[in-house]
């Protein structure tokens, strides 16, 4: 019977059902069909469904939304952005760097892939092409250094992962920075390389003066992620707290101190955060009674027994997952992909000696290549959109700027120390 939840939901998925009610339908027919229409008791599909709600950290979900959509709503992204080109827009290649940096400090307000691309994409690019670069390599860097925004915190993937795991969803989240920053190295080495073999530019002489007006400028909205990470770091306030915490702020400043958010604005972001906050949570209220009728199913077991015929090495293990989800990520939304798999996972990470922590950031980045590969890669959409390019080009633009993300997932694969290092050290 359980390899028919699988089946079921993949059949689901490919007739363009949408995920939720693909995970929520499969596992009310199993159900009924399990137990027979006699016995059938539907009390348990809501009490199971709701149980899964039923926590104060997913209150960090629409937080970190709607802070990360006010911050994208007013004039920020044009601060950071000139802060960033200030600092590194000096270098060969300058604005595809600066692109970078500036996704690395955007990826500390947003938490998302898709709002790096749509709000910090839009001025990079228009940015880019007015200095003359090509659009294959603005649009290509535009999209990889997007990916940053899920690992750095905040991260609303990381937040789901916890909760799916049991994991310390403020140790996800502490031990996604050192990862992000060595995201944002290998993707400013490649660049350096691509700039050097087709002989782009300097950019502008380094100057401290610009750099300090700059940061003064921008110094406001920079304390965003100081206020998060630091909050959580120090033990001022839980994750759910520093999410409330970096809503107000985010209002104060756009609305109140900036003065570049109105309020008929606010009440537009307000409903765009209630619709998406929506669907994450109809997500979460289905996966949790998908999750319980795969326990039931024990498919997780299965697949550690089987996985543990091929292999009992937990980096050979670590490998075929990457792998999995490599093709996964191409097909499958990602936070959907963590609500389904990272529960089946788990056991076959505890049974082989991987680190849940760090798997979760190994998985997240892993499933972050999905965004930027057809036939779902939400980012490439998004950009098509902005810059207003084929999907085809755009697909071809994005392809050859992957290894930097495929090299830190090997990296952190074979050397999870480099993830859990500093959640251990800050946090015991």
């Amino acid at each position: 019977m359980g390899i028919w939840y699988l089946v079921i939901l993949i059949a689901a998925f490919l007739i363009g059902i949408p995920v939720a009610i693909s995970m929520g339908g499969s596992a009310a027919i199993l159900m009924m069909l399990e137990r027979g229409l006699g016995a059938f008791r539907p009390e348990v599909i809501a009490q199971k469904s709701v149980y899964g709600l039923n926590n104060f950290l997913l209150l960090s979900i629409p937080l970190f939304l709607y802070a990360g959509k006010i911050m994208n709503t007013g004039n920020i992204t044009s601060r950071i952005f000139d802060f960033a080109k200030s600092t590194v827009g000096w270098l060969r290649g300058g604005l595809g760097h600066v692109n970078i940096i500036a996704s690395v400090i955007f990826a500390g307000m947003t938490g998302t892939a898709t709002s790096d691309a749509a709000g910090l994409g839009a001025i990079e690019i228009k940015a880019m092409r007015e200095a003359g670069y090509e659009d294959d390599f603005t649009f290509a860097v535009t999209g990889v250094s997007s990916t940053i925004g899920p690992i750095i915190p905040p991260s609303i993937p990381l937040v789901i992962y916890g909760l799916m795991t049991g994991c310390s969803i403020g140790a996800l989240l502490i031990a996604g920075i050192v990862p992000g920053i060595l995201m944002a190295i290998a993707m400013m080495i490649y660049v350096e390389i691509y700039a050097v073999r087709h002989h782009f530019p300097k950019g502008e002489r380094f100057r401290i003066s610009v750099v300090w007006r700059t940061f003064r400028r921008a110094f406001l909205s920079l304390l965003t992620p100081v206020i998060i990470i630091g909050g959580i770091l120090s033990g001022v306030f839980t994750p759910t707290e520093a999410a409330a915490i970096a809503a107000v702020y985010a209002t104060v400043l756009t609305v109140f101190v900036y003065k570049e958010v109105d309020f008929k604005t606010l009440k537009a972001v307000l409903w765009e955060t209630l619709r998406d906050s929506g669907t994450i949570m109809m997500i979460c209220f289905c996966a949790s009674l998908y999750g319980y009728m795969i326990t039931r199913s024990k498919i997780a077991e299965h697949l550690a027994a089987a996985i543990a015929q091929v292999s009992t090495n937990p980096y050979v293990i670590t490998l075929l997952l990457v792998a999995f989800l490599l093709v996964v990520g191409c097909f499958m939304e990602n936070l959907a992909s963590i609500t389904i798999l990272a529960p089946v996972f788990l056991p076959v990470l505890v049974n082989s000696g991987i680190d849940p922590l760090a798997f979760g950031i190994i998985m997240i980045i892993t499933l972050m290549v999905g965004l930027l590969t057809p036939p779902f890669g939400m980012v490439l959409f998004v950009l098509c959109k902005v810059g207003d390019i084929p999907l085809e080009r755009m697909v071809k633009a994005v392809l050859p700027f992957l290894p930097p993300l495929l090299i830190v997932i090997l990296l952190l694969s074979f050397f999870p120390q480099i993830i859990t290092f500093l959640p251990n050290l800050l946090m015991g």
